[in-house]
């Protein structure tokens, strides 16, 4: 598996990322990571309230006797981890007391990359970014990056640090994937010109991308991620991309794959990776067998005929302005 920088630090993880999300027990997810990291892999993702801290505990007894300087272990804060009114958000007094807890749980002294998981209105973007930075000087952070922010939001932080001298945002981690490409409209080409590293989450949007949907479908496959999160949020997500527009973008993966000899999950998961502002997409199968066909992406690439035919295929009609300024971009007004 490649090893690249993330964004323009010196930092060097893995070309995959292992979320570790649905980590349910240390059986599954100790063999989910020996796995990845005897692939190669060397970046792992988790979050303080992934089964509230279960996901951090797992990593942490995995990770006792390994070498921890070999691996870049990454998680987040922001969620609510009890009834105190301090127990969630960006305040100074629960980013210190969340990285102490993390720290506990993962049975480390360090975090790789610490993320804040959402925007925080109701804190001082100053007071957040000062905190982290407090813990990037102490030692017990080396990078930080956000998640799940606005281009305006991004643009703030990244500005404000530079500003105050306080450590910057040095990744993102947003939702991206063929049928989910808002990012490319501001906050990919905005991350590239920064050196923000794209790590994104849902590559495979829930499972629409994995080649267990076709056309004729009249509602989700039993057992399908979607299916879960339907029966946890009792949410509809069928009648949201049952388009026209999903069917041919799912019609165009089938079509590289089959040309490839690839699975439709592979070449959904290669289109991603190849994308330019993109460093490591978080994987997060469930079980050896899912694990197994996410690591083979990287044993091939696309061609540049094979991208553009998926990007086409996956485009979607542009809002106001992107549409007009797409349009107009390399209009002479002479």
């Amino acid at each position: 598996m490649k090893q690249l920088n993330l964004g323009r630090t010196g930092l060097r993880v893995s070309e995959l990322c292992l979320g570790t999300m649905s980590f349910g027990d240390d059986t599954g997810g100790h063999g989910a990571l020996d796995a990845f990291t005897e692939a190669g892999g060397t970046f792992i993702d988790t979050a303080d309230m992934y089964a509230r801290g279960g996901s951090e505990e797992i990593l942490g007894r995995w990770l006792k006797g390994r070498r921890r300087d070999d691996l870049v272990i990454a998680t987040k804060v922001w969620g609510r981890m009890g009834e105190a009114p301090n127990d969630g958000g960006l305040s100074r007094k629960h980013i210190i007391a969340a990285v102490e807890a993390s720290l506990r749980r993962l049975g480390t002294d360090y975090i790789d990359l610490y993320q804040t998981h959402i925007w925080d209105a109701t804190t001082p973007l100053e007071e957040t970014l000062a905190t982290l930075d407090t813990l990037v000087r102490s030692g017990k952070v080396r990078y930080v990056g956000t998640s799940n922010v606005t281009p305006s939001q991004l643009q703030r932080a990244l500005d404000l640090a530079q500003f105050r001298g306080w450590e910057p945002y040095v990744s993102l981690q947003p939702r991206y994937n063929l049928l989910s490409r808002e990012l490319e409209w501001e906050l990919a080409p905005m991350c590239e010109e920064q050196g923000v590293a794209v790590i994104p989450w849902s590559p495979l949007a829930g499972g629409w991308l994995t080649g267990k949907y076709r056309r004729g479908m009249e509602s989700v496959p039993a057992g399908s991620r979607e299916a879960y999160f339907q029966e946890q949020s009792g949410k509809e997500g069928w009648r949201e991309r049952d388009t026209e527009e999903t069917w041919r973008t799912l019609d165009a993966v089938d079509e590289v794959a089959r040309e490839t000899g690839r699975t439709a999950l592979q070449v959904s998961l290669r289109w991603l990776m190849q994308q330019p502002a993109v460093t490591a997409p978080i994987i997060g199968p469930r079980n050896a067998e899912q694990l197994k066909e996410n690591l083979g992406v990287v044993e091939f690439e696309l061609t540049e005929a094979q991208l553009a035919r998926l990007d086409e295929a996956s485009r979607r009609p542009l809002p106001y302005p992107y549409e007009m300024l797409a349009r107009l971009s390399h209009h002479d007004p002479r």
